[in-house]
């Protein structure tokens, strides 16, 4: 029997918190611009957890005298506010590209000879594993938790144009468009994320923080909250490791609020991989009258790993699930810009009907339910008195549907109450130019099937990285749903 509420500390969150106000911040120009107005108003304490940064990125819009470059911001602020301690916890594998890098050493160097800033690097996880959070606490009044990392590549906005000269790395080359979303909260909340990057810092490095002292606002100026007085739940996945107990709060709330959908889930994400996702689906899908489910993805994933490890697995999975998909209920598609390029898809959100917003820096992977330190932020209308938010939440759901599709949100809600459907919605905004096109499953090669359906590239936790291959199966419990769908007579 499904509980009456989504949020379950001990089993789909951590914990339960009030905020005072929360916003959605899509894509990283106007979430650096936050950021850097945010910080500003820090008197004690920073606290920045994070996958990577690159201290040569530029940062928001700086105002006059101030330095435009991440590390030299962070260098000045540590100046500025002589009462202000700055620490940055950055996963320990991907610190290594910036051993080869003399403009980056250097930043580095210096905020190493600050006694104010503090530059950890985190290697406190499983083999293969990796800090994946995505986190800036202030003073524990204000907070960011999502997708997006303050490194090279992620600046756009929500233009996401063929060219735009801003979109550069730091030596000058031009970068592609790149979409991606993170939350903004402060109250009750915030101080929970500040007591989550404390206690993940003293994992690391076994330093207890002390609380910081002061109660101020840091809301940043110019961004208005979408959501007031909301209770928000804070869920999270830690790795297996010796000294560690697992925690795998963010898949039971995923498997839960697929579970709970009635009519829509729409959801972004970088990546289509998980087992125990797809399978969820699945079992919706087989129901004669389940929710239209529509996933948001690159076309490809990024490097030089991970196309071998996600892609097959997308495309093994999404061929199951087409098999098992006799309603027509399931879709997944990727953007395009103008001029017909592919928009990187970062962002990790899911919205179910009007009532479930999700928020974080968990992909639809394997490794973000068991392998990676993982957090999400949760906004369920069954909370407190979240009730009035609903139509919000449907609000950012069409907003993000508008940007894809380059139309506008009352376009996209005018069809969608006229359709009912999320899927037709979609299909009949689909026009040349600014859109989302249809996913096509490939060809796959022996060996790459080998590969997914074994997860052998992206294993479902630390206890499998090693399992001779054949244990794992990506398709782990699917028979049953095979046979329900097997055509009678």
């Amino acid at each position: 029997m499904m509980d009456r509420q989504l949020l379950q500390p001990g089993k789909t969150c951590w914990r339960v918190e009030d905020a005072d106000r929360f916003s959605v911040i899509i894509d990283a120009a106007d979430y650096f611009v936050a950021a850097r107005r945010a910080m500003l108003e820090a008197r004690h304490s920073i606290l920045l957890l994070g996958w990577d940064f690159d201290p040569r990125i530029k940062f928001g819009e700086p105002e006059k005298g101030e330095p435009a470059t991440l590390g030299a911001f962070i260098l000045w602020l540590a100046e500025r506010t002589p009462t202000l301690q700055i620490r940055l916890l950055r996963w320990d594998t991907g610190a290594l590209k910036s051993l080869l890098c003399w403009r980056s050493l250097r930043t580095l160097a210096r905020w190493a000879m600050h006694p104010r800033i503090t530059l950890r690097l985190d290697g406190k996880h499983p083999f293969s594993g990796s800090q994946h959070h995505k986190i800036v606490a202030i003073d524990d009044q204000l907070a960011f938790c999502g997708g997006i990392d303050m490194t090279v590549g992620r600046w756009d906005t929500r233009a996401h144009r063929d060219h735009d000269p801003r979109r550069k790395s730091p030596d000058g080359a031009a970068l592609k468009p790149w979409h991606d979303a993170t939350s903004m909260f402060d109250g009750k909340a915030a101080r929970a994320i500040g007591d989550l990057a404390r206690d993940r810092w003293k994992t690391v490095t076994g330093d207890c923080l002390p609380l910081p002292a002061s109660r101020h606002t840091c809301w940043p100026e110019g961004f208005t909250p979408a959501f007031e007085a909301v209770r928000l739940g804070i869920a999270r996945t830690i790795p297996k490791m010796e000294d560690t107990a697992p925690c795998h709060e963010i898949e039971g709330a995923y498997l839960s609020l697929i579970a709970r959908a009635q009519r829509f889930i729409y959801a972004e994400s970088q990546y289509f991989a998980s087992r125990k996702v797809a399978h969820a689906i699945a079992k919706r899908l087989t129901e004669e009258d389940g929710p239209e489910i529509v996933v948001i993805n690159p076309l490809s994933a990024e490097g030089w790993l991970e196309p071998v490890a996600m892609d097959t697995a997308r495309a093994r999975l999404v061929e199951a699930l087409q098999r098992l998909d006799t309603h027509g209920r399931f879709r997944l598609y990727h953007p395009v810009t103008e001029g017909d390029a592919p928009i990187y898809v970062h962002a990790k959100v899911t919205v179910v009907d009007s009532d479930i917003l999700r928020v974080g820096s968990s992909n639809f992977n394997n490794r973000s339910l068991r392998l990676d330190t993982e957090c999400d932020v949760l906004l369920c209308t069954d909370e407190g008195d979240n009730a009035s938010s609903g139509p919000k939440i449907a609000a950012l759901r069409n907003d993000l549907l508008a940007e894809h599709l380059g139309v506008t949100p009352a376009q996209v809600a005018d069809l969608l109450e006229q359709t009912g459907s999320l899927i037709e919605t979609i299909e009949r905004l689909r026009a040349p130019g600014r859109t989302l096109t249809p996913y096509r499953v490939p060809a796959l090669s022996g060996i790459e099937e080998w590969l997914a359906d074994n997860e052998i590239l992206d294993p479902h936790g630390p206890d499998e990285i090693f399992e001779m291959p054949g244990r794992n199966s990506l398709f782990k419990g699917w028979a049953a749903l095979r046979r329900k769908c097997r055509p009678r007579g």
